[in-house]
C-alpha cells in the first residue's frame, strides 16, 4: 500500500503552490496525495457576512477545485480531499503523523511584514514528529512544471542524532536522481582566537578545515553506503551556518534542515532552520531529530 503526502490548504495561492509541489513529489515517489483543510466555524472571525453552512460550501468548493487542479496535471495520481472540522494546529499535527510528509505553503521572506510563515505553520513545525516541507508560493497562477534541482542538506550536527535528516536528504536525492550537496559550516573557536599558541598548533596539524572535512565525511559515510547511487558533493566552509547554507539553495531545489525534538519553544527550530524557512528560495524540508 503506497504512502501518502498530505497538503494543508488554507485558501491561499501559497497553499495551491504547495499542492502543485506535493503532486509532483507524489508522482515521482509513487505515493498518494491527500488535500486537507482544517477549519472551525467562528462567526466573529469571518471577513464577510455569511453563516456556517455558506462558509462550509465555499471551503468544500475550494477543496474540489484544488483536487481538480492537481488531477488535471497528473491524471494517474490518486488524490483525495477532506474538510477536517477541527482547529488547524492539532488537525495538521495528526495528519502529519499519518503521512510520509506534510506539505504547507509559505509566503517566504518579507522585510515589512516580518515572519511570514504564519503562526499555524510554526506551531505545527514545532510539534510534529514527522517531516514538514514548506513551499514558496508560485508567482504564476497555473501549475508550473517542476524540475528536480539539487538537494542540499545542512549538516549542523555530525552525531548519530542527525541520522533522520541525512536519511531524508539522501532518499530525496535518490528519488529525484539528482546530486546531494552536504553543507557543513564551521567557525574558529573563540578560545583559539585568544590563544596564538593554540592557533599555531592547529596550523602545524594542517589547519582546522581538514578536521571539519573529516567530521562531515564521517557523518555521511553510513548514508553513502546505504544510498550508493547518490552523487554526493561535500562542501565545508568557514562562516555563518545560515548564510553558507542559504548561498547554496536554488529555486528548483530542495533544502533539508533539522530541528531538535527535545528543545522548548522557539529553540526547537534553531537559528539556522528559522533562517532557512524565511529566506530560502526553494522548498524547505524540516526533519525532526533527537
Amino acid at each position: 500500500m503506497p504512502g501518502t503526502i498530505t497538503v494543508g490548504l488554507d485558501g491561499t495561492d501559497h497553499a495551491l503552490a504547495a499542492a502543485d509541489w506535493a503532486a509532483h513529489e507524489a508522482v515521482r515517489g509513487g505515493l498518494d496525495l491527500r488535500l486537507v483543510y482544517a477549519w472551525v466555524w467562528r462567526p466573529t472571525d469571518t471577513a464577510y457576512v455569511g453563516d456556517r453552512a455558506a462558509e462550509e460550501r465555499v471551503l468544500r468548493t475550494m477543496l474540489s477545485e484544488a483536487e481538480s487542479r492537481v488531477t488535471a496535471a497528473h491524471p494517474t495520481l490518486s488524490v483525495s480531499s477532506e474538510l477536517v472540522v477541527e482547529d488547524p494546529v492539532p488537525a495538521l499535527v495528526a495528519e502529519a503523523a499519518r503521512a510520509e510528509m506534510l506539505v504547507l505553503g509559505s509566503r517566504g521572506y518579507g522585510t515589512l511584514t516580518g515572519y511570514l510563515i504564519g503562526s499555524v505553520s510554526l506551531q505545527v513545525l514545532r510539534q510534529t514528529a514527522r517531516p514538514v516541507v514548506m513551499v514558496r508560493g508560485a508567482e504564476q497562477d497555473a501549475p508550473a512544471q517542476q524540475s528536480a534541482g539539487e538537494v542540499v542538506v545542512g549538516v549542523q550536527d555530525a552525531s548519530e542524532a542527525a541520522g533522520p535528516v541525512l536519511d531524508f536528504a539522501f532518499a530525496a536525492a535518490a528519488e529525484r536522481g539528482t546530486p546531494l550537496r552536504a553543507v557543513y559550516a564551521w567557525s574558529i573557536p573563540t578560545v583559539l582566537l585568544w590563544s596564538p599558541g593554540s592557533m599555531w598548533l592547529a596550523e602545524q596539524e594542517g589547519g582546522l578545515e581538514p578536521l571539519h572535512r573529516q567530521i562531515l565525511a564521517d557523518a555521511l559515510a553510513p548514508w553513502r553506503e546505504k544510498y550508493p547511487e547518490v552523487d554526493v558533493v561535500e562542501h565545508v566552509e568557514a562562516g555563518s551556518a545560515a548564510e553558507v547554507l542559504l548561498s547554496h539553495s536554488s529555486p528548483d531545489g530542495l533544502l533539508v534542515v533539522g530541528r531538535r525534538t527535545h528543545e522548548a519553544g522557539l529553540r526547537r527550530l534553531g537559528a539556522v532552520t528559522h533562517a532557512a524557512l524565511h529566506h530560502a528560495r526553494c522548498a524547505v524540508a524540516v526533519v525532526p531529530h533527537a
